[in-house]
C-alpha cells in the first residue's frame, strides 16, 4: 500500500474503502487530491505562528508553479501531485481554487460572510474537489461534471455548515450568510452568540432547503452517470445526506448533540449504493 494510501485509510477510512473499487492509477490521484485538501486544513488549524502559516500557504502558489511549468515539485505532497494526478490533465487552477478557499478563511476566520463569499469558499473547499474527482474517474461530459460537482459539493459543504455549527462557532468562525442572518433580524456577527439566538433556526431551514435541493439534484446526475463507476462518490453523498436526515427529523431548532449514525445506517447505506449496476 502506497505511503498516501495509508494516510487516507488512517484519516478517512471510508474514503479509503469505498475508492478501492477504482483502477490503481485513479485510486492514487483521488488519495492525493484528499492527502493535499488535508494537508492544507491541518497547516490552517494546527499551531505554528500565524506568520508562519502564511508564509507557507503562499509557498503553495509557487509549488503549483513547480509542478505545473517547471515539472520539478518542492515538496512531498507536490511530488506526489505530478506523479499521481498530472497524467489525468487535471488544471492548475482548479488546484489553485482549492488553496484560495482556504485563504479565504485564513487568518480572520469567516464570520457571516456574504453569500458571494461563502459561494467563493465553498466552490474551492467542496466543488472543485469533487469535480477533480469526477474528472479523474471519467466518462462524463465536461458540463455534466460541472453541473453535477456543484450541487454534489454544495450539498456536502451546506450540510457540513449545519452539521459542525456550534464547534464552528466555539473555534470563532460563523459561516451562516449576512443576508440572511440579517432577514431574521440577527444583528450580532459574534458566533457564540449567533449560535444562541432563536432567530437563527429560519437561517438554519433556509441553508436546509437549499442543500435538499442540492442532493436531489446530484442524486438525479448521478442516475444518469455509470453506476459501477461512480459508486464512491454516490457512497460518500449518500452518508452526507444520512446526516442531513437525522438533523432534519429532529428539527433545525436542534444543535447538539452532533448527528452521528448508527450501524444499521452504515450497513443500509451500503447496501442502497451497492446494489446498483
Amino acid at each position: 500500500m502506497s505511503a498516501i494510501g495509508k494516510l487516507v485509510r488512517k484519516s478517512q477510512a471510508s474514503l479509503f474503502w469505498c475508492m478501492r473499487g477504482l483502477p490503481k492509477a485513479k485510486r492514487e490521484a483521488i488519495y492525493t487530491l484528499y492527502a493535499f485538501c488535508r494537508h492544507i486544513d491541518t497547516l490552517i488549524d494546527g499551531s505554528l505562528p500565524e506568520v508562519e502559516k502564511k508564509e507557507l500557504l503562499e509557498a503553495w502558489h509557487q509549488e503549483l508553479e513547480n509542478i505545473y511549468v517547471k515539472k520539478v515539485p518542492q515538496t512531498d505532497i507536490g511530488r506526489k501531485i505530478y506523479k499521481n494526478c498530472m497524467r489525468f490533465k487535471i488544471d492548475k487552477e482548479d488546484f489553485g481554487a482549492i488553496l484560495d478557499s482556504a485563504l479565504l478563511d485564513f487568518p480572520k476566520p469567516l464570520q457571516a460572510p456574504k453569500l458571494k463569499t461563502l459561494e467563493k469558499y465553498c466552490y474551492g473547499s467542496s466543488v472543485i474537489p469533487v469535480y477533480i474527482a469526477l474528472h479523474i474517474i471519467g466518462g462524463m461530459k465536461e458540463k455534466d461534471m460541472r453541473d453535477l460537482a456543484y450541487c454534489y459539493g454544495r450539498a456536502m459543504h451546506l450540510t457540513n455548515i449545519l452539521k459542525d455549527v456550534k464547534e464552528d462557532a466555539q473555534s470563532g468562525h460563523l459561516y451562516a450568510p449576512a443576508e440572511l442572518l440579517e432577514a431574521a433580524g440577527i444583528k450580532s456577527r459574534e458566533p457564540l452568540a449567533v449560535v444562541t439566538d432563536k432567530n437563527l433556526i429560519p437561517v438554519r431551514e433556509k441553508l436546509a432547503k437549499t442543500a435538499l435541493e442540492d442532493f436531489d439534484k446530484a442524486f438525479a446526475y448521478m442516475t444518469k452517470t455509470d453506476q459501477k463507476q461512480t459508486r464512491p462518490l454516490r457512497f460518500i453523498l449518500n452518508i452526507y445526506k444520512c446526516f442531513f436526515d437525522i438533523m432534519h427529523h429532529r428539527g433545525w431548532e436542534i444543535m447538539s448533540p452532533k448527528p452521528e449514525m448508527k450501524l444499521s445506517d452504515k450497513i443500509s447505506i451500503i447496501c442502497h449504493t451497492f446494489k446498483d449496476k
